[in-house]
């Protein structure tokens, strides 16, 4: 029986998500973008329901030619700017808009990771995906709803710039081989120099040390796991007008990184943060007079 999955299926994923035939790819507004510049970034302009939205994805099919570690959905650094520049001409067509106004940005994550090539580095790769983050994050504080669709993998760094500074973050379930994981048991396992064994004991009973994206809804890192690809969009929709509404009514620390660790304290799976938090601020506030 063959497994489903919808792994590499990032274009098929806008179809299902967006209103028939509305999908306008490189084009944000009046704004088009060179087609051979990170081919691996699909963005576009489309609609949800009526609603223009801008869609922002992996092609998980395609390599970058001039970047070899850049295929199977990987980040790279053109990648990286290409998605940063479809959020900044977002942001600037609806400056003058209202919040409320202000379109959504689906984010459609399927990426294994970013793509650490010898070349990427010395040009800085890091830049490039942080300059994404930080645009996604600038975006969703001048009140755009951000909803990230894991679909395939949300891996490493690439998931760190393409998903976590979303509003929302929703997620098929692990029956379509859906993963999400900062670092596998292996890596946990050389870097904390614990036994493989132990961290697998560890993984089945506490969420840090576990992957996917059911121990990820109880870690607060997902807020909706969706059972079938065909209630994307619906689930979608109904996130953006949640979002819309938060914003509307100034709730905004109930989105975003913040809110998804609050979840994650709701659901028994982040019990220590608040208090690792409060003591980082007062250990810093004892020795900020030493810097001023």
């Amino acid at each position: 029986m063959e497994m489903e999955t919808m792994i590499g299926r990032g274009r098929d994923a806008i179809e299902m998500i967006v209103d028939v035939d509305s999908f306008q790819e490189g084009l944000i507004d009046d704004k088009e973008f060179d087609p051979e510049l990170g081919p691996g970034a699909v963005i576009g302009t489309a609609s949800i329901k009526g609603s223009t939205v801008t869609v922002i994805a992996n092609d998980a099919m395609v390599m970058n030619p001039k970047f070899r570690v850049v295929y199977s959905g990987i980040i790279g650094l053109e990648e990286g700017y290409k998605m940063a520049l479809a959020v900044y001409h977002t942001m600037e067509k609806d400056r003058q808009k209202a919040v409320g106004e202000k379109r959504a940005i689906v984010l459609i994550v399927d990426t294994p990771g970013n793509g650490p090539g010898k070349v990427e580095e010395i040009v800085g790769m890091n830049k490039s995906t942080g300059a994404y983050q930080l645009a996604l994050a600038e975006a969703r504080k001048e009140g755009h709803p951000i909803i990230a669709m894991v679909i395939g993998r949300a891996i490493s760094g690439a998931f760190l710039c393409h998903g976590l500074q979303a509003d929302r973050i929703l997620s098929l379930s692990s029956k379509y081989q859906t993963m999400i994981h900062v670092m596998p048991l292996t890596s946990i396992a050389r870097i904390t120099k614990l036994d493989i064994e132990r961290l697998e004991e560890l993984s089945k009973e506490n969420p840090v040390f576990a992957a996917g994206p059911e121990f990820f809804y109880k870690l607060g890192g997902v807020d909706e796991i969706i059972n079938t690809p065909e209630e994307m969009k619906a689930s979608i929709d109904q996130h953006i007008n949640e979002v819309h509404e938060l914003k509307i009514n100034n709730q905004c620390d109930q989105l975003g990184p913040w809110g998804h660790g609050n979840l994650g304290l709701e659901r028994e799976g982040r019990k220590a943060r608040i208090h690792v938090i409060e003591k980082m601020e007062s250990e810093y506030l004892e020795v900020i007079d030493q810097f001023l």
